[in-house]
């Protein structure tokens, strides 16, 4: 299934309830969920052609079928220098707090796609169409966002998510702590793109958010908040 939530910006669910996301935007697919999702996104690119893949970051949700996509479809694969040797290896939760834990080897066995060579890294402020690169860093160290400030369209990745991942209740919250490389530094990402203000809020999990009454930079705000009164509280 398609939905187009902006020009030229396609929102494609791969999982129940929005549970996973990717996105077309400007004729570059963002991200492509786990392994098991190449066939939905194998009818989504016939449907809609693309000339790029960008990975917001390579967790195996995001890259899972990067290397059949960009074989399949002849496209180049991008993403930030510090998620290359993660792409390139397929080897994708070596970043996360605890690689060892039975949910990251689940994710890692049947989730991660193979790796695929990267053919170009992505900075802070470089172009992918009309959207500009935002390093944000944290949820793993090369995380990425993308923003268009026309229309202030933003595609989140990780660094928040608009879903509770174990009841699938829509909301906002923070990427979990077990797939987290650096939470402190995953909200200071946060606070930088709510000083974007943005209109629609694309996340890698849960369903898009129309920001019209600035609740993300709420979000955000309390965020910092309670970060900073944790790590003022008395021992």
């Amino acid at each position: 299934m398609l939905h187009q939530i902006a020009q030229e910006v396609f929102h494609v669910p791969l999982m129940p309830r929005n549970s996973i996301n990717c996105y077309i935007v400007e004729g570059v697919l963002v991200d492509c969920g786990i392994r098991s999702s190449y066939n939905v996104l194998k009818d989504a690119l016939q449907k809609i052609p693309v000339h790029q893949h960008v990975l917001t970051h390579a967790h195996a949700d995001h890259q899972g079928c990067s290397d059949q996509l960009c074989d399949e479809f002849g496209i180049p694969l991008l993403c930030h220098g510090n998620e290359v040797a993660r792409t390139e290896t397929g080897m994708v939760t070596n970043d996360y707090p605890n690689p060892k834990h039975w949910i990251a080897k689940l994710q890692q066995k049947y989730w991660a796609g193979q790796g695929h060579k990267v053919d170009g890294t992505l900075v802070e402020n470089d172009s992918i169409g009309n959207f500009r690169v935002i390093e944000t860093p944290g949820h793993s160290s090369g995380h990425i966002s993308l923003f268009r400030e026309r229309d202030g369209v933003l595609i989140i990745g990780d660094a928040a998510t608009n879903m509770n991942l174990l009841t699938t209740v829509t909301g906002l919250g923070l990427p979990p702590k077990i797939f987290t490389s650096d939470q402190q530094h995953n909200i200071r990402s946060l606070q930088k793109l709510a000083g974007l203000n943005p209109s629609i809020i694309c996340f890698g999990h849960g369903p898009v958010m129309r920001n019209t009454d600035r609740k993300f930079e709420q979000f955000v705000a309390e965020c910092v908040s309670l970060f900073n009164s944790r790590t003022t509280a008395p021992v």
